[in-house]
């Protein structure tokens, strides 16, 4: 493919599959204006990668999600801020409140989606989108086994948090 050719397939497999980057982008990076470096840090190491994307070897949609979990996990690595005063007060209020309400509910697995290691919370974002279990060993580079036992360590702890249960034997961001 010539460079203006492949300039036109990018666009229009980018157009199509965007969903994901900005999915990516929202789940590692809180702030507006860091989503928006970190999708346009996606964006651009997607179109440096392209050419070496082989169709034969994997979905379109599975080696966008590799590239832009890896551009986002290095991204937050290096911008790593330590957590806000506001958001230690909510976990603590939380904690002794209860949650009731469904957006108070859906807040609670944001935070809990926030505080998991890198990735974890690709983990449970492929999970979240359906992806099978193949697919997200394949994106992730781990074994279906070890995908399954991530997620299920995931759900235990989270059910725990939401219920109020005691917490699970290890923490939900080295498991």
């Amino acid at each position: 493919m010539r460079g203006r050719e492949l300039q036109q397939a990018f666009e229009k497999l980018l157009r199509e599959h965007q969903r994901i980057v900005f999915k990516v982008a929202s789940v590692y990076a809180r702030d507006p204006e860091d989503r928006n470096d970190l999708t346009q840090e996606i964006c651009l190491q997607l179109w440096r990668s392209f050419a070496g994307f082989d169709a034969r070897r994997a979905r379109f949609s599975t080696w966008m999600y590799r590239v832009a979990l890896n551009v986002a996990i290095s991204h937050q690595r290096r911008s790593r801020p330590e957590p806000s005063l506001e958001h230690k007060q909510l976990n603590a209020f939380e904690g002794s409140a209860g949650i009731a309400e469904p957006d108070e509910r859906l807040a609670a697995l944001h935070r809990f989606i926030a505080e998991l290691d890198p990735l974890n919370r690709a983990l449970i974002l492929l999970y979240l989108e359906d992806r099978g279990y193949g697919e997200i060993a394949e994106i992730l580079g781990i074994s279906e086994t070890n995908v399954a036992t991530k997620i299920s360590r995931i759900k235990q702890k989270l059910r725990s948090r939401m219920t109020g249960g005691p917490p699970a034997g290890e923490s939900y961001g080295t498991g």
